[in-house]
């Protein structure tokens, strides 16, 4: 999911995340500073959804206009992503074993 909440609310006129916040305390939502920060400036990673009621009624929109689907991130049965690609691959690989001496010093290459 794509957080969308800067342009919604730019849509809305509202091109601060301190006049969201006091919109939002208007309507009952009281939130700290660091929280609406983080609202406006990223993806939160969690939140109430009765906070998003009132977001949505702050910003006159409706929750689609928030949440933007990915769907092309989610991996699919049988479909590894590039990440797992990656992991499969190096874990497959064994790291190469450096003889060593009794006193713990690598042997040098023959």
């Amino acid at each position: 999911m794509k957080w969308n909440l800067r342009l919604t609310a730019a849509n809305k006129g509202i091109w601060k995340a301190s006049e969201l916040q006091r919109s939002l305390a208007e309507h009952g939502l009281v939130i700290s500073a660091g929280k609406v920060s983080g609202l406006w400036s990223g993806q939160p990673v969690s939140l109430k959804l009765e906070d998003l009621d009132v977001i949505c009624v702050v910003l006159g929109c409706e929750i689609g206009d928030l949440l933007i689907p990915e769907p092309e991130k989610v991996s699919r049965p049988g479909q590894a992503n590039e990440t797992e690609r990656i992991a499969v691959g190096a874990a497959a690989t064994p790291p190469a074993v450096v003889p060593k001496r009794r006193d713990g010093r690598s042997l040098p290459p023959e």
